[in-house]
């Protein structure tokens, strides 16, 4: 696989990835990022991409015929390899490279073995009670993404109505705060200074945040003019209470001591 420049989308859940991503493949010239290493992920992938299920059985050769795949899959004709990474896949991405490149001392080494040197983007969402209710609408009603058009994109589940939890939103920004820490001490220890995006960055204004991107890649950031959004935002008036209500009730001593 030729490609002579990457670039690895770091994020947590419901800070604008797909959104992202979306518009850097729109650009014709960024490649196809897409979340090639999530766990849950792969078998659908391996189908998706042709990789034999016989090479299930021989852990490195699936490993090196995966890769293999994923590298054309994410280049998507262009001579740029993109993909998303969340923090929850870090860890067994870096397992599973280890096999094919060992000896290498951290996961940014077996990283650039693999993709070639990225530019590695971090995508994050300032507002972590906002990401919270939007990660647990999604969870509870199995609704991910709209279309633009306002068609369901991504449905994992029918699920229930969405129902206010203080208590488990409180859990969700704990575990959002958590995964921004876990990113920021990683970025430090493999000496990698992320480019740093946000959600609200993203929000308002794609293009620009696009064009961002694209410079940082060496391409041509004009390019970012030519690409439009292709989903919607799923928050509504519902999600905006719900973000007041908690901020609300999360400085009452009776709910959270």
């Amino acid at each position: 696989m030729k490609h002579i420049k990457s670039y690895i989308v770091c994020a947590t859940p419901r800070c604008g990835t797909t959104l992202l991503c979306d518009l850097l493949a729109d650009t014709g010239v960024a490649g196809r990022p897409d979340s090639f290493f999530r766990h849950q992920s792969i078998p659908w992938w391996a189908d998706y991409l042709n990789v034999s299920v016989a090479n299930w059985g021989d852990e490195y050769k699936f490993d090196q015929s995966y890769l293999s795949a994923v590298l054309l899959e994410g280049t998507g004709g262009t001579q740029v390899f993109g993909m998303r990474l969340m923090w929850e896949s870090v860890g067994d991405l870096s397992i599973g490279l280890e096999s094919l490149y060992p000896g290498l001392p951290s996961d940014s080494a077996r990283f650039q073995s693999a993709f070639g040197p990225p530019v590695y983007v971090y995508l994050s969402r300032e507002d972590k009670v906002a990401q919270a209710v939007s990660r647990l609408k999604a969870e509870q009603t199995g609704l991910w993404h709209v279309d633009a058009d306002g068609t369901e994109r991504e449905r994992v589940k029918q699920g229930q109505a969405p129902v206010y939890d203080a208590l488990g939103l409180a859990e969700q920004v704990t575990k959002l705060e958590e995964e921004d820490a876990a990113w920021a001490n990683w970025f430090s220890r493999q000496g990698i200074e992320p480019l740093r995006i946000t959600y609200e960055m993203l929000s308002a204004g794609p293009k620009a945040v696009v064009a961002t991107v694209l410079s940082a890649l060496g391409l041509d950031p004009a390019i970012a003019g030519t690409v439009e959004p292709r989903t919607m935002k799923l928050a509504d008036n519902e999600s905006r209470k719900w973000a007041a209500r908690f901020r609300t009730e999360r400085l009452s001593p009776l709910l959270f001591p």
